[in-house]
């Protein structure tokens, strides 16, 4: 049987994945960075008191909670976008513009290695909070078949989003100023840190928007006894618009990502990355 451009594509994007994560697992810096994250949530956890109000569940389970669904979409709209524009700065979209089926190989290889990063990430999460913080973990079938699909659309509603804003930040520098800022504005007003009904209605609002929100309270669902779902602004875990809204982010990531960084590497020329590299050089950003 021939083989077509889109399975050579996806062939070649798991081969470069595999590659990735094996370079990844050698790496102690970057394990390192991944590693912190838990130790962060873990600790903050450890040091919560008190119950979510009129529900009996602990504070600690839902900023455990919140801290899980923040590390999915850290990975897939932090990480993800800075990984994009600094192997942009090294040549590799300008490589990409002369292999077929370049670009889809590629989104596949970094979805691979995003996500495979981002559930090791969130296993590690919730094994040390339980073990150490007597954290939560789902109740039964129903709440680990919940754990993995909220997961599988959190990332779905990240991963391509990440990749379609990789490819038009201007330049690694200024990349982490650009995204941070709106990323931690919207870990405190997605409820993944305080309840989200103790937030303004306003904020509430424009916090429904955004997959984040959607994925911590699908996360918490999964995570927290039922009785916790009356702090939740609707009174309910509202799982339907979870996958909606989750689907709808997902769709929009996709229909984003490869026409985005297909200009991206159409537009790279050996010139304009000479010019990119010299600039930088002169700003004191690389070795002259």
């Amino acid at each position: 049987m021939t083989k077509t451009p889109r399975t050579n594509a996806w062939r070649a994007g798991l081969r470069r994945g595999l590659i990735e994560l094996r370079h990844l697992l050698r790496n102690g810096k970057e394990m390192s960075g991944h590693l912190s994250n838990v130790i962060v949530a873990v600790v903050i956890a450890a040091y919560v008191d008190g119950d979510v109000a009129g529900t009996g569940t602990p504070m600690a389970h839902l900023v455990l909670a919140g801290f899980a669904a923040y590390l999915l979409f850290q990975i897939g709209l932090i990480n993800l976008p800075q990984i994009l524009v600094t192997e942009r700065e090294e040549g590799v979209l300008l490589r990409l513009r002369a292999t077929p089926g370049g670009i889809p190989a590629y989104l596949v290889a970094k979805c691979l290695l995003v996500v495979v990063v981002a559930v090791g990430t969130l296993v590690l999460l919730l094994a040390a909070a339980a073990l150490l913080a007597d954290g939560p973990l789902p109740h039964g079938p129903g709440g680990w078949l919940t754990l993995l699909w909220v997961t599988a659309l959190g990332l779905l509603a990240v991963v391509p989003l990440g990749a379609a804003i990789g490819a038009v930040l201007p330049n690694p520098r200024e990349a982490l100023a650009l995204i941070m800022l709106p990323m931690l504005g919207l870990l405190f007003t997605s409820g993944a840190v305080l309840p989200l009904g103790a937030l303004p209605v306003p904020v509430q609002q424009v916090a429904a928007v955004f997959p984040l929100k959607w994925t911590a309270q699908g996360l918490r669902s999964a995570l927290l006894p039922d009785s916790a779902r009356s702090a939740e602004a609707a009174g309910s875990w509202e799982l339907p618009m979870v996958a909606l809204v989750l689907t709808a982010w997902a769709v929009l990531g996709f229909l984003l990502a490869v026409p985005l960084l297909r200009r991206a590497a159409r537009r790279e020329t050996g010139s304009r990355l000479s010019a990119r590299h010299r600039k930088a050089a002169r700003s004191g950003a690389l070795p002259a």
